[in-house]
This record gives structure tokens, C-alpha cells and sequence, in this order.
């Protein structure tokens, strides 16, 4: 007689619970009524979705339950719930990225690609969730569907602009979700929310049907509660699109055994150092001993590369929507207007400049990896900031926080680097993450490192505290 129940499937790691799907352990239709009933209980109070696929999620569980009793194999996911950023194509859906200007555009046609390779592999999407306006923001304080709260105290922001798909997993509502990364979008809530991100290398997943904001500097990835999940993830993620231009890359099968050999590991200090608030160092230091790094890397160039990240994203997001921005003011977050208005009004030579220090800055990273294998830094500055925090404290001056929890994801999307966020098991009350930097394309040598700390016990999914969140 088997032991799984859907509840301690629903609270497993994703491929245990298509493991017991496929075995006939656990029923899908079950998996998904116990899912719609966490979401029922938890979301009120934390608000990750926008828009839920009750019925159709219903109909693809029982699908799944059919091929399980006839014999045909449902997929490696098969029966795993999961969610998408509201900026994702869902065939029959109006995608939303954020904002209420696009309620009134046609629904999707088709699913965006990777939302169609997650189902085939069995997944069931749940639905879509919670976003800064147009992706544009650190916090989810979203002026149209209110902000998403820290699953880990309903006080603090879940972070951005990916924050509804990184609360949904560390609220244990799914195993598995989808955000975007401009700047840190992914990164950012994947450390205030304790759990564990991917930032691949530009480039490496299809964005087909992901609505844009900033054409040269979108990421698309996932979030998981354990790097394994993670990596099956990515995993079925990957593959060549012919409707992607530059296409996306041939699969590169993510590896989660230890690196062979020594591995160089490098800590960005200076930019990365000076501003970090205590728990931010404290993090950072602990993976740097697990990991045996003692050479510290100071990069050249770190503010004006951030600089030129702040100027495309103003002036390729103003680009986008400049029709709207003379037709429909009112309409848009009264945040994200200012900073399209002022993207704007730059002058062509503040682009011509950006495209230089890009260049520039590929340069120095290039050089840094020449003798590295993988750079370590902290994901954001401080633990999640309460809702409505103007400020934050960087060193010894207050800036505004919106703007600057991105001050270490930044830079490094500015070149597209990928990048795995793993969260720190720290003791301390609230969570926070680092960065696993890898050089382009290797994507599987920040998961395998990302694994080896996770079985040494030094990350690891944050545990939730709170009842609100945790009671059903």
C-alpha cells in the first residue's frame, strides 16, 4: 500500500510528485484539488494570482489520470502544478504583463513556447500571477492588483518584478513557476522569498509569446524549491525555436554532479561589498567558505555599467509604449509613466554611449573569467523591506528603495550572464539569497555548485513561520 497522499505530494519536490503520478501513487486530479484548495486557503492573504485555470487544470488531470491507467507515459512532469508570470501567453488568456492598459487586448492564441514545453511534459499550469506594471520594479506593488506579500511575514514585499511566481512556490501553492529577469526580476524574489531561481544565460530559453520590455536585456527562467527541481526545469525549458530570432540554443543537459577538478571560485567585493547590509555579508561569506573562496574580484566599471542598465531599460521600455504613453496616461502606474517619460527624452548619444560600456564591461567579465570558473555576490542588499518603504539604507546613505534592490542583479544582466540564486540557510529570521555566476552558457556548473551546497546543508528552501500561510 502506498504512503503518498496528495497533500505530502503537493508539499514534495516536483519530480517526486510526477514520480508518483506516473506510478499510480497519487492521483493528478487529486494533486489538483488539494492545490486549488492551498490556493483557496493562502492567496487572499498573499495575492500571487491573477488568474486561475481551475476548470482546465481539472480537465489536464484527468487526462493525465487516463494515460497513467492505459499505459502510455504522461510525461516527467506529469501532474505537477505550476504557475506563470501574467506576462506569459496562455492560449484563450489576456496577457496582462502587469498592467491595466492591455485588459482590453485580444487573448493569446497560443501558449507561449515555454508554457507549451512544461505541459507537454505533463506539468499543469494553475495560473498566472502577480508583476510590477510591464515588469518594471523590484517589489510587486502593483497599483492595479495590489501588491503580493512575503509568504514569510505579510508585512514585506515579495520582491520583483517576478514577485507573484516566487511567492507562489515558497508559499507551497506549486513546485514550479515561470518569471522574467531584466534586471533582476528573478534573482530579487527569488532571495526576499527564500527559494531558488535560474537566470540563464541570454538567450538560452525561447521568449517567444513573453511580452518584451527591454528586447537586449530579457531573461526568461524558473523558480523551484530545490536546485533538482530546478534543473528538471530547465531542462525540458531548453531546445532550438524556429520562431526565436536569434534562435534559441541546442539543449545543454544541466549536470548536478560536483565539478571534477578544482573549482576557482572568485567573491565580488568592492561595489558588491560596500553597500551590503549585515545579512547580505553574512551570506555571501558563508558560501564563500563552503565553497574554499579566498580571492576577492573587483570589477572596473560596476556603477556606469549600472548606469547604462538604467538608461536602455528607460529608453527601450519609453520606445514600447510611447503610443500609449500620449494616448493613455492615466492609465499606467503613476511609477512606471515617470521613468517611460524620462526614458524618452534621452538623446541617441546616451544609447550610442550605453553600447560602448556594454561592450566595455563584457570585456572586464571576460578577463575576470579567464581565471575564475564561477563568481559568487550577493543577490540583493538587505531581507525583504517592509510594503510602501521608501528608502533604503546603502552604507551610510538612504536611496530610494524601488530602484536600488536590483543594485547587484544589475550588472550582471547588463551582460547576460547566468546566474543561479540560492537561498542561505543563515539562521536568521527572514531569508536571502546570493549569486552563483557562471560564465555564458554554463548554466550547468552554477546548478551542479548550486547542488553541492544544497546536500553540505549550506542552502536550502527557507522554511515558512507564518500561519497564514502555512495551515492548510
Amino acid at each position: 500500500m502506498s504512503t503518498w497522499s496528495p497533500e505530502t505530494t503537493l508539499d514534495s519536490p516536483a519530480t517526486d510528485i510526477a514520480d508518483a503520478v506516473r506510478g499510480g501513487c497519487t492521483k493528478a486530479a487529486a494533486l489538483i484539488e488539494t492545490t486549488l484548495t492551498r490556493i483557496a486557503d493562502r492567496d487572499p492573504a498573499l495575492n500571487c494570482f491573477t488568474t486561475l485555470f481551475a476548470e482546465t487544470a481539472r480537465a489536464e488531470a484527468a487526462k493525465i489520470d487516463r494515460a497513467v491507467k492505459r499505459g502510455p507515459d504522461p510525461g516527467p512532469l506529469a501532474g505537477v502544478p505550476f504557475a506563470v508570470k501574467n506576462l506569459f501567453d496562455v492560449a484563450g488568456t489576456v496577457t496582462l504583463a502587469g498592467s491595466k492598459i492591455r485588459r482590453d487586448a485580444a487573448p493569446a492564441a497560443q501558449d507561449a513556447t515555454l508554457v507549451a514545453r512544461l505541459r507537454a511534459a505533463g506539468a499543469i499550469l494553475i495560473g498566472c500571477t502577480n508583476m510590477d506594471e510591464f515588469a518594471y520594479g523590484f517589489t510587486t506593488e502593483n497599483e492595479h492588483d495590489g501588491p503580493t506579500h512575503n509568504p514569510h511575514d505579510l508585512a514585506r514585499s515579495a520582491g520583483g518584478s517576478s514577485g507573484g511566481s516566487a511567492a507562489a512556490v515558497a508559499a507551497r501553492m506549486v513546485p514550479i513557476s515561470l518569471g522574467s529577469d531584466t534586471n533582476g526580476s528573478i534573482r530579487v524574489p527569488a532571495s526576499l522569498c527564500g527559494i531558488f531561481g535560474l537566470k540563464p544565460t541570454l538567450g538560452r530559453l525561447s521568449r517567444i509569446g513573453v511580452y518584451p520590455f527591454v528586447d537586449a536585456l530579457d531573461h526568461v527562467g524558473p523558480f523551484a524549491r530545490s536546485v533538482r527541481d530546478l534543473a528538471a526545469a530547465y531542462d525540458l525549458l531548453q531546445g532550438p525555436d524556429p520562431d526565436c530570432h536569434p534562435p534559441a540554443l541546442e539543449p545543454s543537459l544541466p549536470s548536478l554532479e560536483a565539478p571534477a577538478g578544482t573549482l576557482r571560485v572568485g567573491v565580488l567585493g568592492g561595489w558588491f561589498r560596500e553597500t551590503a547590509g549585515e545579512e547580505a555579508r553574512a551570506a555571501t561569506d558563508q558560501v564563500a567558505r563552503a565553497l574554499g573562496a579566498e580571492t576577492q574580484v573587483v570589477l572596473d566599471g560596476v556603477a556606469e555599467a549600472r548606469a547604462a542598465a538604467f538608461c536602455l531599460t528607460a529608453a527601450s521600455g519609453a520606445a514600447l509604449h510611447l503610443q500609449d504613453l500620449l494616448r493613455r496616461p492615466g492609465d499606467f502606474d503613476v511609477a512606471t509613466r515617470a521613468r517611460f517619460l524620462a526614458g524618452a527624452m534621452l538623446p541617441a548619444s546616451v544609447l550610442h554611449r550605453v553600447e560602448r560600456i556594454r561592450l566595455w564591461f563584457r570585456d572586464q567579465l571576460r578577463h575576470v573569467f579567464s581565471s575564475h570558473d564561477l563568481l559568487i555576490a550577493p543577490a540583493t542588499p538587505c531581507v525583504a523591506p517592509l510594503l510602501g518603504q521608501p528608502t533604503l539604507r546603502l552604507g551610510d546613505r538612504d536611496v530610494p528603495l524601488r530602484a536600488n534592490l536590483g543594485i547587484y542583479t544589475q550588472p550582471i544582466s547588463f551582460i547576460g550572464l547566468p546566474v543561479v540564486t540560492v537561498p542561505v540557510l543563515t539562521g536568521g529570521v527572514l531569508p536571502i539569497g546570493v549569486q552563483l555566476i557562471a560564465p555564458p552558457w554554463r548554466e550547468a556548473l552554477a546548478l551542479s555548485v548550486a547542488a553541492q551546497l544544497e546536500r553540505d546543508g549550506i542552502v536550502g528552501c527557507f522554511a515558512l513561520m507564518h500561519e497564514q500561510t502555512t495551515r492548510a
